[in-house]
This record gives structure tokens, sequence and C-alpha cells, in this order.
């Protein structure tokens, strides 16, 4: 019997040793960036994709089962996902993900979020007070995030610590040297005047010098209204912006419906990894996003 238990005990050992670290993402963003990290020693899931609006989910089932066998959940905060994270949390029912704990993970706590506000009630539609929740739209917030996730991975995982340090290094070294890409090939678009659909483009906005002319919607959240349209229709007609942007997750027929009447392009961005064809990590969704614009605006 004692030979039995030892034999036993030496087949689940390595089993034991192997384990990887099960990470529930909110955003794809954050599944490629713990990924990219990680590597071999992490499985990651996604809860939304590039398709989807990460503010209206429902609490699956299937996601309930993901996070209360996760081991970190990863989310964007600043209380984008407050429609259905608590939900999912609370029917999960595990500790070691709440927020607070070591196995939860708000992105946005690690850098300085832009059009934070104070009073605000729901008739001003979908305002986040403290600030706006689409930080992966400037890469070096993401850099900022990578720093702190390589050193939480480590606090779940510390016999791995020196495999993330790795992993979080050779990200670092590629992303700094797309960084000095990216922003030499945008110099052009610096000035650009855009109207975007939502308010979701602020930090793409500030890192590439762009200028926020309008937005589609007249209450952020809201779908954008006939009378809202026929307004920036008069107000862009002859001139004022230079480009129209939208999400792939966003009814498209209000950009082109001000397209056509205006002369001003309408162009489909990645808001995150998977948004386009071409978007299918993190590197290759900047060089999209840069590419479409520059495409959009003539601005080489």
């Amino acid at each position: 019997m004692l030979r039995t238990v030892q034999l036993l005990m030496l087949l689940v050992l390595p089993i034991a040793a192997q384990a990887k670290l099960e990470i529930f993402a909110c955003e794809p963003e954050w599944a490629a960036l713990a990924a990219e990290i990680g590597g071999a020693e992490v499985n990651t899931y996604s809860a939304t994709t590039a398709l989807q609006d990460p503010h209206y989910i429902q609490a699956r089932p299937s996601l309930i089962a993901r996070v209360r066998n996760a081991d970190l959940v990863i989310c964007s905060g600043a209380q984008l996902e407050i429609g259905w994270l608590p939900a999912l949390l609370q029917k999960a029912n595990n500790p070691n993900v709440l927020p607070g704990s070591g196995g939860y993970f708000e992105a946005s706590a690690y850098v300085v979020r832009l059009d934070a506000t104070g009073n605000v009630d729901r008739s001003q539609g979908d305002i986040h007070p403290q600030g706006n929740p689409h930080i992966q739209t400037n890469p070096h917030n993401i850099a900022a995030v990578a720093r702190a996730l390589r050193t939480q991975l480590a606090a779940l995982d510390p016999e791995k610590a020196a495999i993330y340090e790795a992993g979080f290094a050779r990200f670092s070294e590629r992303w700094k040297s797309a960084i000095v890409d990216w922003e030499s090939k945008a110099a052009a678009l610096r000035g650009t005047r855009v109207i975007t659909h939502h308010k979701s483009w602020v930090y793409l906005e500030r890192w590439l010098g762009l200028s926020e002319a309008a937005n589609l919607e007249a209450v952020p959240g809201l779908p954008p209204t006939a009378a809202h349209l026929s307004r920036l229709t008069s107000q862009f007609r002859d001139g004022g912006a230079d480009v129209i942007i939208y999400s792939p997750y966003q009814d498209s027929k209000a950009a082109e419906w001000l397209s056509e009447r205006t002369g001003i392009t309408a162009v489909v961005l990645p808001l995150t990894v998977g948004g386009t064809e071409n978007a299918t990590d993190l590197f290759s969704l900047f060089d999209d996003i840069i590419d479409r614009l520059i495409g959009a605006t003539g601005n080489e």
C-alpha cells in the first residue's frame, strides 16, 4: 500500500510542477499581453472578442466556470466592465480573484487615466468617473501594464519568476523598438482632425497628436441620432475634420452616412487584437491602426 501511494505521488508531482497559470482576461489585449510575458507557462482566455462591445456582455455559465478556475483575472477596470464583471465574480465564488486579492489585476490602475470626472449620473450616458478605460490604444500604456503584470505573475507563481522576467524582457525590447518605428511612421498624422463614433480613442489621440473634432454619439454609449448626425453634417460639410473613426463592433451606418454627406473618409480601426484580419497580435494591432489612418488621410 505504501509503495502504491509513493508511486502515485511520483506520478502526480511532475504534473503539479508543470501546472500553468489559468488567466481570465476581460479583453483580448490583456490575454495577448499575458501570453507575451508568460509564454508556455500560462493559459489565457478572453471573455470578449474585438467584435463585441466590452461594456455589454452577458455573464454566461461558460464565463462563470472560467473565472471559477482562474488563477488571475485581468481587466481594464475604471468601470469598463461594471455591467457584467461583478456578477461574474460573485457567481464564480472564487475568492482568489476578487478585487483586492493577488489574483485580480486592473490594467488601467497602472497608467494615467484621461478624462476622469467627478459627479456623473446615467442621464449623461456611458461616462466613467474614474477616467477613460480604453487605455490600450497607446502603446506606452501597454508597456506600463506589462511591467506590473510581470510582477504579479511572479508573485502568483514564484518558482517561475525567472521565466516571466525573461518573457517580459523579450517583449519589452521588441516593444520599445516598435514604438520608435510607429512614432516615426505616424509623425505626419499629427494634427489630424478626427470624428469618432465613441470616445474610445482618447489615448491614441494623445499619443499621435490627433485632434478630436466631434463624436457620432450625442450621448456616450447611445446610438447616434438622426438629429445629431444632421447637426454634424451642417458643421462639417465645408471642412473641419479629416477622418471619421469607428470600431469593428460599432454599426458603420452612421459613419458612412456622415461620410457620404461631407466627403470625409470613414475608416474602421481595430480597437483591440482581432479587430481586423491584420491585427492578429499586439504588434500588428498598432501596425494596422497606423496603416489605416495613413491610408484614410493620405498623410505619409
